[in-house]
This record gives structure tokens, C-alpha cells and sequence, in this order.
């Protein structure tokens, strides 16, 4: 059952919030004689919050879901105090979301957003193994795939969440930098790639691993953002200066253990 919910987070969020409900009103009942009626729903808010987090915690969700669980709560809370708000803006936020964050849901990568000094140490190395080709999964908004398309290079972005992917075609044709595809990464054709750069998450990494160095050509490097290929020792690990101290490992394909 937990790991449906590690799975899915989404349900184990929603379990959260139900199993919370009922404390938080056990808790909260004898207040109502002796506490005015706002401060006690703020209460009330901030306890389902913090109990749903707990709850969320104990399922071994994403860090993100805590997030989530603590602010619904206050969110809805907020609704029903300001009152006779039209009911389409929270069904247009919903939707934004959804367009936004299906990654999350469905395949447990968040949104990352590598930045430019990442970019450019990628560039550098592109240019130091004279490759010509590079892919990024789960490209988000398209940053790194501008950054190193031109000069020779082509670089190709891939990216399934609809608002995400739209936003990073629109960047892209009006930079003239770069293509960006919406597509499943897992359905991704690589073969032809001289490098692959991810920043996902640990959970897909290890089939990650095995599609790629399947379906990449010898010779070729898959480069990884914060998260290693589990069980799999890396041939180097770049350690850069910027602000989030990035860790870039690098799995170069066709390479035995042994060397």
C-alpha cells in the first residue's frame, strides 16, 4: 500500500487530508465555547495543514507534497472566508496546475530548472569532446537546449507537460534556438545523440539508466544534475561553484567498469 502511494503521491495526499479531518475536528470541538469563531477556523486551518504534512511525511511522500498538504488546507480555508467568489478561478488554477505539474503526478519528476552557469559548463564540455548532437529529457522551459544549440551543436529538448512544453517551443522559435519536442522521454529515440543530460529525480533513474545505455551509441556520455544512477559508479562527478553547489554525474556509454 505505501508503495501505491509512492507511486501515485497524489492519492496519499488526498488520504492525508481525510485522515486528518476527523482529528483536527476532535481537537479543535471543545475550543468552539471559549475561542471566537475566525481565530478558531485559523486554527483549525493550520492543524489540518501541519497534521496532513505529518501524514504525508509518514508515507515517505516527495518533500513537495509536505508543501502541498500544509497549504490546501489554508487555500480552501481562504475561499470560504472571503465568500461568494466565482467558482472559475479556482477551476482555471486547477487546470494551470494540472498543465503544469502532470510530471509530478504521473512520473514523480518535478519541475527542475537547471541554471546558467550549469548551461554553460555543459557547453564547455561539449566543446572539449567535439560533440554535436545533445538531448535534454524532461527539458522543462528549454533553457539549457538555447544555451547550447548554435556553434556547429544541435541541441534537441523534450518535454511532456503541456503548459511547460508550450512555454519552451514559444522561447524557442522567437530565440531561433533549439527544438523542442512534446513527448515521453521513456518513447525517446537517442541512438544518435553524442551526450544526454537529465535533471529528473531519483525515482527514474535506474530504468532511465537501462534505456539508455541500451539505446545510446558507444562513445556517447549521459549526464545526470543531483542525481546519481543507483548501484552504478559514475566515471566522474562534477562538483560546480555555483549558489546550489550542482553535482553533474557523468556515465559515459560503451565504458566497462573495468575501463
Amino acid at each position: 500500500m505505501l508503495a501505491l502511494f509512492r507511486k501515485t503521491p497524489i492519492l496519499g495526499a488526498l488520504l492525508a487530508q481525510v485522515v486528518a479531518l476527523p482529528v483536527v475536528a476532535t481537537v479543535t470541538a471543545p475550543l468552539s465555547t471559549s475561542v471566537e469563531r475566525l481565530p478558531l477556523i485559523m486554527i483549525a486551518l493550520v492543524l489540518q495543514g501541519a497534521l496532513a504534512a505529518l501524514i504525508c511525511a509518514l508515507l515517505r511522500l516527495p518533500r513537495w507534497w509536505l508543501l502541498i498538504a500544509f497549504l490546501f488546507p489554508l487555500a480552501m480555508g481562504s475561499v470560504m472566508l472571503l465568500g461568494n467568489l466565482p467558482a472559475w478561478p479556482f477551476g482555471l488554477a486547477f487546470l494551470l496546475l494540472a498543465l503544469v505539474f502532470s510530471n509530478t503526478t504521473r512520473g514523480r519528476v518535478p519541475l527542475y530548472l537547471t541554471n546558467s552557469e550549469t548551461a554553460s559548463v555543459l557547453k564547455d564540455m561539449m566543446r572539449d569532446r567535439g560533440a554535436t548532437r545533445m538531448l535534454d529529457l524532461g527539458c522543462g522551459l528549454g533553457g539549457v537546449v538555447r544555451a547550447l544549440d548554435g556553434e556547429g551543436r544541435r541541441a534537441r529538448g523534450v518535454e511532456n507537460a503541456p503548459a511547460v512544453y508550450l512555454a519552451a517551443r514559444l522561447m524557442s522559435r522567437i530565440s531561433g534556438k533549439g527544438e523542442i519536442r512534446r513527448g515521453d522521454l521513456w518513447k525517446t529515440d537517442v541512438a544518435q545523440e553524442d551526450l544526454v543530460y537529465a535533471f529528473l529525480s531519483p525515482a527514474p533513474m535506474a530504468a532511465l539508466w537501462q534505456k539508455l545505455s541500451r539505446e545510446m551509441k558507444p562513445g556517447s556520455l549521459f549526464v545526470s544534475n543531483s542525481f546519481a544512477v543507483p548501484d552504478v559508479d559514475p566515471d566522474e562527478i562534477w562538483e560546480l561553484s555555483d549558489a546550489r553547489k550542482t553535482r553533474l554525474f557523468l556515465y559515459p556509454i560503451g565504458k566497462t567498469e573495468e575501463g
